[in-house]
Parts: structure tokens; sequence; C-alpha cells
């Protein structure tokens, strides 16, 4: 009897404590549920901050490289601006010669779009010097170029470097103007005279001894026709009895 009595004991403190631990089950399922939610809009909210974030990127990218065409091809017309300004009013005009013009325009161009390249692509500085040692080296081995053509081609590749280094819009402007005014002055009739230089071999030795210097010089103006100012002689080949002159003349 005791063992029964016992028996309807336990049951009946069960039966108080079944309820109370379906009630703990369920507040711990729906915590569970809870939680799962919770997790699951946690990702899904990440998984939109992902994709706004690769559309803002993508739209960063597309608009940086929107912003690097235009200033690229503002800064590639200010210099073939300015090229073309020294070329049509400085150089063809004083000079009429068209071989060149092709050269000054390529060479420029090439260093206007080297140095973009180095202001966007990070390379060491020894590559960048050896880059720029090939330009150095450059020789025209076919036909000696003349200190002027030299001098000019130096202007343009200059102007390239300054146009691609991306300064102040002003700045450049003014820097290249600046240029164009300095060549406009100096290779014009406005406070210089122009002296112009022709290499001729003379054959007439004889006038090239230092007491007929004039009559050499009458001689040259009457056969060139030219206002011959003053001459040099560089050569003399006694073998074939003449003289390389260089004259020296105004327009």
């Amino acid at each position: 009897m005791v063992k029964i009595k016992s028996v309807l004991i336990i049951l009946f403190f069960l039966s108080f404590l079944m309820p109370s631990y379906r009630v703990i089950a369920q507040e711990n399922i729906s915590t569970n549920q809870q939680t799962i939610l919770q997790t699951d809009e946690n990702n899904d909210n990440a998984d939109i901050k992902e994709k706004k974030s690769d559309k803002k990127k993508k739209k960063n990218k597309e608009i940086n490289i929107v912003e690097w065409a235009s200033t690229f091809f503002w800064y590639l017309l200010v210099n073939i601006s300015t090229l073309l300004l020294i070329i049509i009013f400085v150089y063809y005009p004083n000079n009429k010669q068209k071989e060149t013009i092709f050269t000054f325009l390529m060479f420029n161009l090439m260093i206007f779009m080297i140095t973009i390249v180095l202001n966007k692509v990070k390379i060491s500085m020894g590559a960048a010097f050896g880059l720029f040692a090939v330009f150095s080296m450059l020789r025209y081995r076919t036909e000696g170029i003349s200190m002027k053509d030299m001098t000019y081609l130096f202007i343009f590749i200059a102007i390239g470097l300054i146009s691609a280094i991306q300064l102040e819009y002003l700045q450049l402007i003014v820097i290249n103007s600046v240029i164009v005014l300095f060549t406009l002055v100096l290779d014009s009739k406005i406070f210089f005279k122009r002296e112009n230089c022709r290499r001729i071999e003379y054959e007439n030795i004889d006038l090239v001894k230092p007491e007929n210097f004039e009559l050499l010089i009458e001689d040259l103006k009457k056969r060139t026709g030219l206002n011959i100012q003053r001459i040099q002689i560089d050569k003399i080949n006694y073998l074939k009895d003449t003289a390389d002159i260089k004259i020296y003349y105004y327009e």
C-alpha cells in the first residue's frame, strides 16, 4: 500500500509539472524560432547591404571612368591646340618644312600618352627612368637635324609632358600661352632679323684667300641672288679645287 501511495503522489506532482514543462518548451521553441528569424533577417539585410555596396562601387567606377575620360580628352585638346598654334602660326610660315611636322606631332602625342599612363600605373622609379632613357638615345641616322628643328622638337616634347601631368586648367593654359608667345616673338621679325643659313660648294678657290674676301662675297651675291651678310669657310679641298662655304643672309 505504501508503494501505491508513493506512486500516486509522484503521478499527482507530475500532473502539475507537465503543463509548466510544456509552457517552458513552447517558450524555448518560440525563442529559437525568433532567433532563427532574426538570423535570417540579418542575413537578408547583409545581402541587401552587400548588393547596395556593389551597386555603389559599380556606380563609382563608372563615374570615375567618365571623369577620367573627360579630363583626358580636355588635356589632350589643350595639348593639340597649343601644338597646332605653334605649327600654323610660327613654325611653318618661317621654315616651310612639311616633312618635320609629322615627327613633331608624333613625338608630342607619344610623350603625352606615356606620361598619362605613368600617372595612373604604379611602376618602379628605375623603370620610369629607363623608359625616358629610350627617348634620350633616339637619333636621326639618315639625315642631320638642325639646331632650330631640335629646339622645336624639345618644345613639342615639353608641351606634351606639361599637358599630361594634369595641372590645374588655368595653370596649364597660362604655361602653354607663355610658350606660344615666346616662340612667336623669338622666331619672328618683331625684335630680331631672321637670319638664314645655306651651305654651298664653291669652285673658284682663288677667291677664298683672305685678301679676296670682298670679291668672294660679291661673287656669291651675283651667283645666288641673295643678300649675303657674312660667310664661313668650313673646308677646302685642294684636290678638287673646291671649298665648302656657309652663307648667312636675311630674307
